[in-house]
């Protein structure tokens, strides 16, 4: 390990991710508020189509070649952290704050070889589960085990993973502190919306007037149980036979279980479906959205989930980690068994029949989002360790720009 330089006299973090979408739509705000807090921030992930987002937003970004694959790809993981080493090596950062998988592993270790003093690791999620193939499952935890060795504090976005952290013994208790999750919720407010602007969204994107509207938001692989939604949709539309299925999101075609929008035609649901890919507008996109739908086999804590429920859209979601932390059964949506179409379609049935149910749940819905899915709350908690870690190592705490 390198022996830290001499204190800088602004300090330097690494915000760094597998992919720049991450960056983009994960951390954009979280990066412009600690920036204003005196910290110098830049971004670190594989090049993408969003980095000139974030550089016009004023986050400088470097680029690592990682691979997309979540499994081990030893050519390109070494060739990846090798990189890692040199740019550390050459930027000298203060802070290394890292997101996602390989970065939890990668980063982490190149950070500690080449003496940076803080090396921070947000859990968005394990990528472990209990479905996944047992010699899998045990990877992935020892390959987070390893990554926990050379980060000085686990922040979790999921109190479930804490849990299921202590359980599985994958990083040591005392390194592990709640995070939790948040979203801009002055941002999505439905009270922002007009009348004639959500006329013009739904033109735009082909919805007929006056049907009722099943929204998803997320990448298109089967892991986000897109194809439980179809075979649901199917049932879903012998009842009512108007409804329309509004799915946002990428084709994730990196991903081994990537669906494409072809596959409405397997379940005989062209009419009925629309595929967005990705959108800018998401205010006004649940906005049109009687209900949102989030069948998914595993999440950390979904920011789609608190979206919806922050506009005032009911939910309806499987029963697993990371969505029960967004949604309380009976409160702002409804919980399915995993994998259980015959109850999904059974829980969007029942919410589309039952506009007084759905307008309760909008109201709570709302009120959720501002007590616990406030963003701000979550930007304080990573300043506050920022603050704790850099003085516990003898380092000068930033002061704020002033405006």
């Amino acid at each position: 390990m390198e022996p830290p330089s001499r204190p800088p006299t602004v300090a330097k973090v690494a915000h760094v991710s597998t992919v720049d979408i991450s960056l983009r739509y994960l951390l954009l705000n979280q990066m412009k508020t600690i920036q204003t807090e005196g910290y110098q921030v830049i971004g670190v992930s594989a090049p993408g189509e969003e980095t000139p987002v974030l550089q016009n937003a004023g986050i400088p970004y470097l680029a690592v070649p990682f691979a997309r694959s979540s499994s081990l790809t030893p050519a390109a993981d070494l060739r990846a952290f090798w990189h890692l080493v040199r740019l550390f090596r050459r930027e000298q950062f203060t802070i290394v704050h890292t997101h996602t998988a390989k970065p939890d592993l990668y980063a982490t270790l190149a950070a500690r070889l080449t003496g940076v003093p803080v090396v921070i690791t947000t859990l968005h999620g394990f990528y472990f589960h209990d479905r996944m193939p047992r010699h899998w499952r045990r990877f992935f935890v020892w390959m987070a085990r390893i990554g926990g060795l050379f980060t000085d504090v686990v922040l979790s976005q999921n109190p479930e993973d804490m849990e299921t952290n202590r359980l599985e013994k994958v990083y040591p208790e005392s390194k592990m502190k709640f995070l939790g999750n948040g979203i801009d919720v002055a941002w999505f407010d439905r009270n922002r919306l007009t009348t004639p602007c959500l006329q013009a969204t739904r033109q735009e994107v082909g919805l007929p007037a006056d049907v009722p509207v099943v929204g998803f938001v997320g990448r298109l692989v089967k892991d986000k149980g897109i194809l439980e939604l179809l075979a649901a949709a199917r049932i879903v539309r012998q009842q009512i036979p108007d409804v329309h299925f509004l799915l946002v999101g990428p084709a994730d075609t990196a991903k081994a279980d990537a669906i494409g929008p072809d596959i409405a035609r397997h379940y005989d649901l062209e009419d009925a479906c629309i595929f967005t890919g990705m959108r800018q507008d998401m205010p006004e996109v649940y906005g049109m959205m009687d209900l949102f739908v989030l069948p998914s086999h595993r999440e950390a804590f979904p920011r789609s989930l608190m979206e919806a429920s922050a506009m005032g859209v009911p939910c309806v979601a499987t029963d697993v980690r990371g969505c029960r932390t967004a949604v309380t059964h009976g409160r702002n949506g409804l919980l399915v068994p995993l994998g259980d179409v015959p109850a999904l379609a059974e829980a969007i049935i029942h919410l589309l029949q039952n506009r007084e149910e759905r307008h309760h749940m909008a109201a709570a819905g709302r009120q959720m989002a501002l007590e616990r899915f406030d963003e701000q709350q979550v930007f304080a908690t990573v300043l506050a360790e920022y603050a704790r870690l850099l003085t516990e190592k003898g380092w000068t705490v930033p002061q704020p720009i002033l405006a």
